[in-house]
């Protein structure tokens, strides 16, 4: 037989078509993630970041008042009669600061609300007092915990949760394939075990991101993962090769980016900053921040949001069930004619060889699909 030329180059264009095919998942990653992270933080800015203004006089008013007009849509200023007022409202995150005017001026502030706005409201309020000639006291009514001084920890460990949900969906999905969805579905709830347990142990002994509600935290993140990946291994009998891709728009670019971790919706374009009120990363950061600082305040709306989403994926294993199981009738209609005629005489073995060598293609086709979902099932 002819090996010349022409064989091997169809071999290589046939390689090359193959290898460029594939390309177009990590090329179109990279436009997604370069879209979403560069868009959400490439230029923070705050808009109607409420503050308060403490006093009930004249000047209290005026400052107020020229602190709205001059900040032109950035802050939402208000007054309040006294200190307590201002305190509770930075423990119920209903504002991300408080200045305290006077020949003593003092911010108060809630770091673990968010650090990133409170440096904003530091930046605005030192100005003020040094326009009248007065140093300016910080004091931080909400501190994070000693072992995330930046109050960035949680988002952090939203990150590792995420990936290690959305990676279990490629192995889940791939290499159980030929599993019954039933089990499929008991796999992912016991991977979101494993993974929420991992990430407990991140928060608690190993970095001490939480100094106190550490099964709380544990509980959330359990519903968390066991959300991803119920929707994640559901979605898989539609887009096969395409879940990998799928799930890191839904749980990496959609969801980091529009999560709080790192900035406020009020630092944020309105997109994000809307994405924010619903999407279940979101709901897991909050949720952490009003358990572990906050005394719970909220904390129910957002443990709903993460529950609505662990529902989304019972309904995405139910459209799973329904479309595999209108694709098993045919199969097995087929198999039972094949049956009726092999054992009407000998001449049929061919369609049982045939039957056979269907199940070994699937079977090849499966490895091959986690393969590729493996490969492309990528970090951050």
């Amino acid at each position: 037989m002819s090996t010349g030329p022409s064989a091997v180059g169809g071999t290589t264009a046939a390689a090359l078509r193959h290898v460029l095919s594939h390309l177009v998942t990590p090329l179109l990653m990279c436009i997604g993630m370069g879209l979403a992270y560069l868009g959400a933080f490439h230029a923070p800015e705050p808009h109607d970041l409420r503050v308060d203004v403490v006093g009930s006089g004249p000047s209290a008013q005026v400052l107020a008042q020229t602190l709205q007009d001059k900040g032109d849509g950035a802050l939402s200023v208000r007054t309040v009669p006294d200190r307590d007022t201002a305190v509770n409202h930075l423990k119920t995150q209903a504002s991300y600061g408080a200045y305290l005017p006077g020949r003593h001026p003092e911010l108060l502030v809630a770091s673990a609300s968010s650090d990133t706005s409170a440096t904003v409201v530091e930046k605005v309020f030192t100005k003020v007092a040094a326009a009248q000639g007065d140093p300016l006291k910080v004091t931080d009514t909400a501190p994070t915990a000693d072992g995330d001084p930046t109050g960035q920890g949680i988002f952090f460990l939203l990150v590792a949760v995420s990936i290690g949900s959305y990676a279990s969906v490629a192995v889940i999905g791939g290499a159980g394939a030929v599993l019954a969805l039933r089990i499929r579905a008991a796999l992912a709830l016991g991977a979101s075990l494993v993974v929420s347990v991992i990430g407990a142990v991140f928060a608690g002994p190993m970095f001490g991101l939480v100094d106190h509600g550490l099964g709380g935290l544990w509980a959330m993140a359990w519903l968390y993962s066991a959300g991803i990946l119920l929707i994640g291994v559901g979605l898989h009998t539609f887009l096969k090769r395409w879940t990998t891709l799928g799930v890191m728009v839904l749980f990496v670019m959609l969801n980091f980016t529009s999560s709080g971790g790192i900035f406020r919706p009020e630092l944020q374009p309105g997109f994000f900053g809307s994405l924010h009120a619903f999407w279940n990363g979101a709901g897991f950061v909050e949720g952490a921040r009003s358990h572990v600082y906050f005394d719970g305040h909220g904390l129910g709306g957002h443990v709903l949001v993460l529950a609505l989403w662990f529902v989304v994926g019972l309904a995405a294993m139910g459209a799973a069930g329904l479309a595999e199981g209108r694709r098993r009738k045919p199969a097995a209609q087929a198999q039972g004619m094949g049956s009726s005629r092999h054992r009407a005489g000998p001449e049929n073995r061919t369609g049982t060889e045939n039957r056979g060598t269907a199940e070994r293609r699937a079977e090849a086709e499966a490895r091959e699909e986690l393969e590729e979902e493996l490969e492309e099932s990528v970090g951050v």
